[in-house]
């Protein structure tokens, strides 16, 4: 139940706090993007297939989405400033072993500790402690804090293909780690503080607690595990252009300077494009959101089958990072609007858990897929039929909605 206006949580902290959280997050979600921008040199030194590396990348997003359950769980008790002072150590720690040179390293680092103890102690705890410090505009601010990842795909793809060029991939690891510590540690303890709408130590419910009352008119988990393989489908398809773009551009001779800005452009259209999705979501809901960004990525991620040269695929980046960029948030929208906030402290983690384990297994099976066939074209083909599964669950639960607000 959402606070009166005249009791709102919202103030001018408030937005303070969102717009710090996207900076820690923008942040701690560059590391990654190394990876991406060094895929075919990384996978050169470690045997040649592409689906090594992109291995990493599956690990990495995977080990976020656990380790964001267990690190919601542990912010729930220590609070969101300490959780994130790990993650920005284990982030650094797991740049430094990613430079070992062999790939249990790589995996080990970008898995367990850039991923699980990393990004995952501070997404998932973030995507909670934003929710509490609004109520009547909290779609708008989970889609500003849910660009992250996103901002950081705009910033440093560019600046990583530079320094990737003067120095080599280790290098630029090892450089970005210190990045790491001396941004979000000074962040961290500076502004994150308890949030407003926080239910007090003695009285906070034990976790994966479940209300019985129907949702949508069926039991709450069926829902809920509906809203969680749809996000698994639509994470998996977003996935696959994002991991791969530079390297499809290498493929058709476009140079790694200009797939960097390539990417760079898809996610900066992301970030700008998510404030207007947040909006969208605020005056129509999540589930509705979450249904017409489906149709805009699946109609974008068609196109990239087709696009080959240089300024069809800045074209297509553009209007990709438009149909997609919306789907997060909303999905975590989805959570704040069917189900008790209660829950909250688990369900918008299971709910990360199956969004990054489907923007690994998106990057992976892409790489495994080009390794099988040589090009990208079948991996692309497989996101566009994944992505209309997808649209076809959301669909069932906007019609179910809509059956059940319809007038008797």
């Amino acid at each position: 139940m959402l606070q009166s206006p005249l009791h709102s949580v919202e103030t001018r902290s408030s937005w303070v706090i969102a717009v710090v959280s996207l900076a820690i997050l923008s942040v701690a979600f560059g590391a990654p993007w190394i990876i991406t921008v060094a895929l075919k040199e990384i996978a050169a030194e470690l045997g040649g297939a592409r689906s090594v590396p992109a291995l990493a990348t599956f690990l990495v997003w995977f080990g976020t989405a656990a380790g964001g359950i267990l690190m919601g769980m542990v912010a729930e008790r220590i609070g969101v400033r300490w959780t994130t002072l790990i993650g920005a150590l284990s982030g650094a720690a797991g740049l430094a072993l990613s430079t070992g040179g062999s790939s249990w390293q790589l995996y080990v680092g970008h898995g367990v500790l850039i991923g699980f103890f990393g990004i995952g102690a501070i997404n998932a705890p973030f995507y909670i402690y934003i929710s509490r410090w609004f109520d009547r505009r909290r779609g708008s601010a989970l889609a500003l804090i849910s660009s992250g990842g996103y901002l950081a795909g705009a910033i440093w793809p560019p600046i990583f293909e530079r320094m990737i060029a003067y120095a080599g991939w280790r290098q630029t690891m090892l450089w970005f780690a210190v990045i790491e510590i001396v941004v979000i540690v000074p962040l961290a303890l500076k502004f994150l503080r308890m949030p407003p709408d926080m239910t007090p130590l003695t009285r906070r419910p034990a976790f994966f607690t479940t209300s019985q009352t129907p949702v949508l008119g069926w039991p709450p988990n069926r829902v809920f595990a509906l809203v969680c393989v749809g996000v698994f489908l639509c994470c998996t398809t977003m996935a696959m252009p994002q991991g791969h773009l530079v390297a499809l551009c290498s493929d058709l001779g476009i140079s790694a300077t200009r797939g960097a800005a390539m990417l760079s452009l898809l996610l900066g259209t992301a970030v700008i494009c998510r404030q207007v999705w947040g909006l969208v979501a605020d005056r129509i809901g999540g589930l509705r959101t979450v249904l017409i960004g489906s149709a805009a990525q699946a109609a974008a991620m068609t196109a990239f089958i087709v696009a080959q040269s240089e300024l069809s695929l800045f074209l297509v980046s553009a209007a990709f990072g438009l149909g997609f960029s919306g789907l997060i948030p909303a999905n975590v929208l989805v959570v704040r609007e069917l189900f008790p906030v209660s829950e909250a402290s688990w369900r918008i983690p299971t709910l990360l858990l199956c969004s990054g384990t489907g923007m690994g297994t998106g990057v992976w099976l892409a790489g495994v897929l080009y390794d099988s066939f040589g090009y990208y074209g079948p991996a692309f083909a497989a996101g566009v039929i994944l992505n209309a599964l997808n649209f076809i669950i959301i669909a069932m639960l906007v019609w179910r909605q809509t059956v059940r607000l319809a007038p008797a």
